[in-house]
């Protein structure tokens, strides 16, 4: 384990969330890195800290009783204007109706937005994962025509595959994982001294070409698209702007996936 992976893991070994793989290399590393246990200690040092009852206030009373509803307080009263009333019903009802159209459109961007999120989070937690000792790939090769095969049988779909060393990214191998709840095949390949996975599993419908998304997570690069039915999820420290070349030589090779 690296100081980056104990960075990004830190807070849930201090609130035990980790799994005994991972404690066990969180609890290896910290041994021989003063640096990262320093930082652990601070942090747990904070988390005590914060955790006294003698930082808890009570509101004062004023304020608590400003903020709190008073339900025995009558309404205001309102003086009629029948003139006026149909306009006010109109822009009410249009308001309403406003509400009622944008409401699931805002629930599902919600939901969306949020989806997108636990999958860039599940993409850097499997990277890390691979990262350990002997995850990293299950074939280890750098040829296109022993990794495809590979797979064959183990998967209900046949991912591409690609070479890309020409353009400085050599193919490592390959290895069987799971993410959204789908069995993906996770493709690696190297830039430099700087690991990249790419994870590809079939959309649940022939869905439109996607443009190319990007999100940071802990000091990852997740790049995620869509083309001819299949999904792309592309994670690595590298630079972003090396990660964005991956993904497009990756998209413009044959059978790239790229739009037609």
């Amino acid at each position: 384990m690296i100081c980056a992976d104990a960075r990004l893991l830190l807070h849930a070994y201090i609130d035990d969330e980790l799994d005994v793989a991972q404690s066990a290399a969180m609890a290896s590393h910290l041994q021989d890195c003063a640096a990262c246990a320093t930082r652990v200690r601070e942090h747990e040092r904070l988390h005590r800290a914060l955790a006294q009852p003698e930082l808890y206030r009570r509101a004062p009373a004023a304020l608590r009783e400003r903020w709190t509803p008073r339900h025995d307080a009558a309404p205001p009263a309102t003086v009629a204007r029948p003139r006026r009333a149909p306009v006010a019903w109109a822009l009410a009802a249009g308001f309403a109706g406003a509400l009622l159209l944008a409401t699931p459109l805002h629930f599902a961007m919600q939901q969306r937005n949020a989806a997108g999120e636990a999958l860039v989070d599940e993409a850097v937690s499997s990277h890390l994962r691979a990262l350990q000792p002997q995850h990293l790939v299950d074939v280890v090769s750098t040829d296109q025509h022993t990794v495809k095969p590979w797979f064959d049988g183990k998967l209900d779909f046949s991912p591409r595959v690609v070479d890309l060393a020409g353009a400085g990214f050599p193919l490592v191998g390959g290895r069987l994982d799971a993410l959204d709840g789908h069995s993906v095949a996770a493709l690696v390949y190297r830039r430099h001294l700087h690991i990249i996975s790419v994870y590809e599993w079939p959309a649940a419908s022939a869905e439109a070409s996607t443009t190319q998304r990007e999100s940071r997570h802990h000091g990852y690069t997740v790049l995620r698209w869509t083309r001819d039915g299949m999904h792309y999820v592309a994670v690595s420290d590298v630079d972003p702007a090396a990660l964005r070349e991956f993904a497009q030589e990756l998209r413009q090779a044959p059978g790239g996936g790229d739009a037609r």
